[in-house]
């Protein structure tokens, strides 16, 4: 195995990669847990655009990364801040997406695939009323269905503008629940991904928000399939997961602590819908094949060595996450650049690439070690490290 000097600080050490990667399965295995990968999207390097105000994306290889989720057995959630909703993808970009993507599914039986709708499309302001709010929902939730779409639910950032009380949350979301075709998933994003959420449902305290949730839930449990929390706290989710009403899911977004939280405890697991299952994939995807098959042992062996890279992924700021995973998929061959959109490449350092190269590797999700160094170092040579 080849030798690479990564920086560290104050000066570089020569790594030598030790995780060995995992055999690729055959067919797409089976799972005991609903899993959603929320995918990444890749630019087109050769478009001739401004990188902060517009997007060109490469279709072929966008599409080709969901064949590869599917391949491996999960959903597709799609348009989701993984794919830089609200960071660089437009509404109207995320609704072509989403519609590419609903497209490509159906020519795989049994794939699956559900569509992250929001507001995105409404600034936030003092003057958006709820009714305004509202009135973006209903446009977003229309046209994915018109596509042939499941729903996932976003948090909005105009609500959390002019929502003024909890009253007001349960106003639009049960506008929202009670017009859709099918079942959704709710999807609470805390303020460590986005700022702008901050408060959301009426609440700084986040156990006083769930009071909020789970009176929607209960009033509308037919129309909601489960609810994706991400807060990055397994107590909290764990909290939520035992008051939820039988049959409604709870979709783990902890990129923190999902291998203990998918596990479960003896009262009861999470589901997944998860941005790091973009990166881990291949791990991830043996690990809960494993489970499924009563191996609990061997799933945790697989994923919690994916649990400090996932960590160092999302480490604050968190919502520069996005950067590790394309970065990650440009190392594993799903793309032949590192660029992102609103040149979104930039929001990390050299450091942190180094870290991520290392826990990486570790996890064993380093597709082909040799390539991940070869391009390793093209990026090392950009930043002066030779």
């Amino acid at each position: 195995m080849a030798t690479i000097v990564l920086p560290v600080i104050g000066g570089t050490a020569p790594y030598t990669p030790t995780g060995v990667p995992l055999p690729r399965t055959a067919t797409a295995p089976a799972f005991n847990r609903v899993a959603y990968a929320a995918a990444h999207v890749v630019v087109d390097p050769f478009a001739d655009n401004d990188p902060s105000l517009d997007v060109a994306f490469d279709w072929e290889r966008t599409l080709a990364f969901r064949h590869h989720l599917w391949d491996l057995g999960f959903g597709v959630a799609e348009a989701m801040d993984t794919a830089q909703r609200g960071m660089g993808l437009s509404w109207e970009n995320a609704l072509e997406l989403s519609k590419r993507a609903i497209a490509e599914a159906r020519t795989r039986p049994g794939a699956v695939i559900a569509c992250g709708a929001g507001t995105d499309q409404l600034e936030p302001s003092p003057d958006v009323t709820i009714d305004d709010v509202i009135a973006a929902y209903e446009t977003q939730v229309e046209a994915i269905e018109a596509a042939g779409g499941r729903i996932i639910l976003m948090a909005s950032r105009a609500l959390a503008r002019a929502a003024r009380s909890p009253d007001d949350y349960l106003r639009v979301y049960g506008r929202i629940l009670e017009g859709v075709r099918e079942p959704v998933v709710l999807h609470w994003l805390g303020e460590m991904f986005d700022p702008a959420l901050a408060g959301y449902w009426g609440t700084d305290d986040h156990y006083a928000a769930m009071d909020t949730v789970l009176e929607l839930i209960r009033r509308h449990a037919a129309k909601v399939d489960g609810i994706k929390i991400s807060l990055l706290s397994a107590d909290k989710e764990i909290a939520l997961r035992r008051r939820l009403p039988d049959g409604v899911k709870m979709y783990t977004g902890d990129d923190f602590n999902y291998a203990e939280l998918i596990a479960g405890d003896a009262e009861g697991h999470s589901h997944a819908l998860l941005g790091i299952f973009d990166a881990i994939a291949p791990v991830a995807s043996q690990a809960l094949a494993h489970l499924a098959s009563g191996e609990t042992e061997t799933f945790r062996a697989l994923l919690d060595p994916t649990v400090p890279l996932s960590r160092h992924i999302f480490k604050a700021p968190t919502r520069f996450y996005k950067t590790g995973v394309v970065f990650l998929a440009w190392l594993n061959g799903h793309q032949d650049h590192f660029l992102m959109a609103g040149g979104q490449q930039s929001a990390r350092s050299i450091q942190h690439f180094a870290e991520l190269f290392r826990l990486a590797d570790q996890a064993r999700c380093l597709a082909d070690p040799d390539r991940a160094i070869e391009r390793m170092r093209r990026l090392l040579a950009v930043a002066g490290i030779v």
